[in-house]
């Protein structure tokens, strides 16, 4: 019954986020169910309904890409379809509302489940496929490749976070480059490793061929 209710989900989310332009769509959304799928074996939870639920929903009331009310409702609306217990609800809810970054400013988690869902979210935002992500989105948002009279960010709000003036490899270092040491996780950690290390290459690469090297 879980399998048929995570293949009702799967055929939506294909139909509404199959051609999404900014590294968010569908097949996001799979391989961060993928990932947390592993890191919950690792980190031995058997049980991963709700995790794959959470995973494959966490973008729905995205603020980065729904106004907020709007996001709360559509989520709502899915959730109300699936037969959740009260408890199954809510801890669904907690997950999908406490695992974004916003330019630091984090919520506490408080539940395993939540700690697997962030770091697979984060897995995917780092490595080749984060740095594809990350010019993809940057594009979308009208930001440079890089502008070195921009100056890093290490203090933002929110706001500035969002909407601020920032490139696309100044993404890295405000952001990308934090999340190894932020895993909650061992088994996120250590999946986040080598990731991060070709991020570092990368960097170096660009940064000699930006000086013309």
């Amino acid at each position: 019954m879980e399998q048929k209710k995570l293949d009702g989900i799967i055929d939506f989310l294909k139909i509404e986020y199959l051609g999404e332009s900014t590294g968010h769509d569908w097949f996001h959304l799979d391989r961060v169910r993928n990932h947390a799928v592993r890191i919950a074996k690792g980190e031995n939870l058997p049980h991963t309904y709700i995790i794959e639920l959470a995973a494959l929903l966490h973008d729905v009331p995205d603020e980065k890409f729904v106004k907020e009310e709007e996001g709360k409702k559509k989520l709502d609306h899915i959730l109300s379809t699936l037969a959740l217990t009260d408890k199954e609800m809510e801890l669904v809810k907690s997950i999908i509302y406490s695992i974004s970054y916003k330019g630091g400013h984090e919520a506490q988690l408080t539940s395993p489940e939540a700690k697997v869902v962030r770091d697979a979210d984060r897995l995917d935002a780092i490595g080749a496929i984060g740095i594809a992500r990350t010019f993809a989105y940057g594009g979308k948002k009208r930001r440079s490749l890089y502008n070195p009279e921009f100056q890093v960010r290490n203090e933002m709000t929110l706001e500035e976070y969002r909407n601020g003036d920032s490139s696309s490899i100044h993404h890295f270092h405000e952001k990308l480059l934090k999340l190894k040491d932020l895993m909650c996780t061992e088994t996120g950690r250590a999946l986040a490793e080598e990731r991060h290390a070709f991020m570092l290459q990368f960097l170096e690469q660009f940064t000699k061929e930006w000086n013309g090297h």
